[in-house]
């Protein structure tokens, strides 16, 4: 067994993600007694601020994110208490020497480095600790998303990484993956005899995956814009999951199996082209509307000029192999929708013979299996059951089989995601993290999309915020007799 990191060095951890996410993380571990022994947080940043200006700034961050039902003041010095900051610059050879003051004779007890900053920092940043001679065997390096544009600048950083980390060390962030309900998917299909068995092209019909956000730019006009909906949502959130739902079986529960058979799933992936991008693909950006009720703006508007960045994107995806040819897998994902909203929808095929009789079989609707992911946390299968009474022909009707986890779970605490990555960091288990060859089988996917809508000068539609994207993106799903489950 791997001892667990004494050491968390976060760079980046004046920005929002540490403020919202890993502070507060890192305090309800600390509160659940789940940190090593002798732990130390090295904050680090481009700002200058001495450990008690910073520690002032962490409390007020936890104070802020935390419910108001979990902070207390005495654990929250309790944390601050081991939190020292130390700024550093990429490619300033003297804040790293500091730095490197900051972890004399902690080398040993393991280093697990986080970075919570630009991509185009991850290198630079890596350089300047292993000229400091900060890395060992036992540093760890954990990315933040996103991990390049497309596949050749995704090579680039992974490259300037590994050329100082083994692939061991490295622990690529996809902070869904950390959510509970993603890794309930895993024990749904695989800790379940009866689903396994059906999960196949023989008895699903196709499978949905939306990822809903109310939001708009939210003060990331200068990261959005040039990016969009493509790249920030699907290449990363949306394909893990369709990796985890359409992956076989693997042959345990370790990093090396789990992700091998992710990988299987996303290099099946059938790639588009110019012409399967018009049929297959919608683009969208939203215009004015009104989203729970507030008149908002449209994406122009907010960002201060007009451009060709997508808000919104629904796909029709293949998966090319034996379990799931001829499934169509329906993704869609945007920003300014009318609900915040993540969820799997498994659509069984029907019957092959309905038994009941002309009054009874009319109704007869296929079996659906719905996994919520947020804002409710739930699994809900939808079956047929006979309606009550005495008439001599059976009448069917649709009846749900209901699991609140929320409710099933009553008295946990649901967890943030990232407690679960940092814990997992720690310890070295990088099952939950991304693999490099993942990565680039999401881009190699992606990037077809792109050139395809170059290719085919595919720009977006609009659409009015508080709808669920352009009218284009129902037709997408409704011209094989189905429909998105809103």
């Amino acid at each position: 067994m791997t001892e667990p990191s004494a050491t968390f060095l976060l760079f980046g951890a004046t920005g929002d993600l540490a403020h919202r996410m890993i502070f507060p993380s890192l305090y309800n571990l600390l509160a659940d007694g789940l940190l090593p022994q002798d732990f130390l947080i090295i904050a680090s940043g481009r700002s200058e601020f001495t450990d008690e200006q910073f520690r002032a700034d962490i409390d007020k961050a936890l104070r802020k994110f935390l419910a108001a039902d979990r902070y207390d003041a005495d654990m929250a010095e309790r944390l601050c208490d081991i939190i020292v900051y130390q700024p550093v610059e990429a490619g300033n050879a003297t804040q790293f020497k500091a730095l490197a003051e900051r972890l004399d004779g902690r080398l040993d007890k393991g280093v697990s480095v986080y970075l919570s900053t630009p991509p185009s920092l991850f290198a630079p940043t890596a350089q300047g600790l292993a000229e400091a001679g900060l890395i060992t065997p036992k540093t760890r390096i954990a990315m933040e998303k996103p991990i390049g544009k497309d596949l050749a600048s995704s090579k680039e950083v992974n490259d300037g990484i590994g050329a100082l980390f083994a692939e061991g060390q490295i622990f690529r962030v996809d902070h869904y993956l950390g959510k509970e309900t993603v890794q309930n998917l895993l024990a749904l299909r695989f800790g379940n005899v009866m689903f396994e068995p059906l999960w196949n092209a023989t008895a699903i019909d196709h499978v949905q995956i939306t990822v809903g956000e109310t939001v708009g730019l939210e003060g990331r006009v200068s990261y959005y814009d040039g990016v969009g909906a493509l790249r920030d949502m699907v290449q990363n959130h949306v394909l893990q999951i369709l990796s985890i739902i359409a992956m076989e079986p693997p042959a345990r529960m370790d990093p090396t199996a789990v992700r091998d058979e992710k990988v299987k799933a996303l290099r099946s992936l059938r790639p588009m082209t110019a012409e399967t991008v018009k049929t297959h693909s919608v683009r969208g950006q939203y215009t004015p509307g009104a989203v729970g009720g507030q008149i908002v703006t449209g994406y122009a508007d907010e960002l201060g000029k007009p451009s060709e960045t997508e808000t919104f994107v629904a796909l029709k995806a293949y998966i090319d192999n034996w379990r799931w040819q001829g499934v169509p897998f329906y993704l869609r994902t945007g920003k300014r929708l009318p609900a915040r909203q993540s969820e799997i929808l498994i659509q069984f095929k029907p019957v092959r013979h309905s038994i009941f009789g002309r009054n009874g079989g009319s109704g007869l609707e296929p079996n659906t299996l719905i996994i919520r992911l947020q804002p409710e946390e739930f699994i809900r299968l939808l079956i047929m059951s006979k309606r009550p009474g005495l008439e001599r022909d059976v009448h069917l009707e649709e009846v749900t089989l209901d699991v609140s986890l929320t409710a099933a779970f009553a008295g946990q605490r649901r967890r943030i995601a990232y407690e679960r990555l940092i814990l997992d960091l720690l310890a070295g288990d990088a099952t939950l993290f991304v693999r490099r060859d993942e990565v680039e089988a999401q881009w190699t996917w992606i990037d077809s999309i792109i050139d395809g809508w170059k290719q085919a000068g595919v720009k977006p539609s609009p659409y009015s915020s508080g709808n669920w994207g352009p009218s284009s993106a129902i037709a997408l799903i409704e011209r094989d007799g189905a429909s998105w489950n809103d």
